[in-house]
């Protein structure tokens, strides 16, 4: 049997640091300290999206583990970012292939819609950039938590919004970004 980096990120990503609370065993899904290689950079964010969950690294060795609701087939995001800009309860508007895709669906929102409570784009929003430029992927939060650990959306990864407010406040411009 080979190793490889995959395998070995799925491996180290997987050892919880200390015992979940009984939802949390349940599920799986609320956030939990976890042990992690400690080759890691501290900062870093790993998304594992077959498995629905978003690592950020702590401290060496150790990260926190966030449940995740990720894009479905064929429009997810891969690959490696960097978070250029963040957001508060950011605007949305739907890309101009989300609305050609599902013109039914999201063309009125064509002008966008403003920050708040019922924005999909949830409480935060963390910016994914790729050689400078706006992949128009981001993490950020959602008005549908029971959709988290499903692949149901156009590609962004998404957290409850409780989650991704965490995640907010402790992630700096300029983190890296690795979906697998």
């Amino acid at each position: 049997m080979s190793i490889t980096r995959r395998s070995l990120l799925l491996a180290a990503l997987a050892t919880p640091l200390s015992r979940p609370l009984a939802a949390q065993q349940r599920s799986g899904l609320l956030p939990t300290e976890v042990r992690v290689h400690p080759g890691l950079a501290p900062g870093d964010i790993y998304v594992i999206p077959e498995d629905f969950h978003l690592y950020h690294i702590r401290r060496p060795g150790v990260a926190m583990r966030y449940g995740v609701g990720v894009g479905r087939a064929g429009l997810e995001f891969k690959g490696a970012a960097v978070i250029q800009r963040k957001a508060e309860w950011p605007s949305w508007r739907p890309t101009d292939a989300m609305i050609a895709r599902e013109p039914d669906k999201y063309a009125k929102y064509a002008d966008g819609v403003p920050g708040g409570p019922d924005n999909p784009m949830g409480a935060r929003a963390l910016y994914l950039y790729r050689d400078g430029r706006d992949t128009y992927y981001r993490i950020h939060g959602t008005t549908n938590p029971e959709t988290i650990g499903s692949s149901v959306s156009n590609g962004c990864i998404r957290l409850r919004n409780e989650d991704v407010m965490a995640l907010y406040d402790s992630v700096s411009i300029g983190s890296h970004v690795t979906v697998v």
